[in-house]
């Protein structure tokens, strides 16, 4: 299982949304800290990768340990 880190600004995004996506975001963050579960693609144009959650994406970076969720939020045009 890797840890999962959020950085300032992500936690401040994620207390932002309603519960019930909150809540399916945290799970699948988990889901892929421990099983490497979910829909994860690598991103280009960029280092790192989003986890697609319903209408909400996580982007964030990772190393053998640790999963860095650096922005939360909902897919628009300028997510990425």
């Amino acid at each position: 299982m890797k840890t999962i880190v959020l950085t300032h600004k992500a936690a401040k995004e994620l207390d932002a949304i309603a519960e019930l996506s909150r809540s399916a975001i945290v799970d699948s963050l988990h889901r892929y800290a421990i099983a490497g579960e979910g829909d994860v693609k690598r991103l280009s144009g960029r280092d790192g990768y989003r986890l697609r959650v319903g209408a909400y994406r996580v982007i964030f970076a990772e190393d053998a340990t640790t999963v860095l969720a650096i922005f939360i939020g909902r897919r628009t045009s300028t997510s990425y």
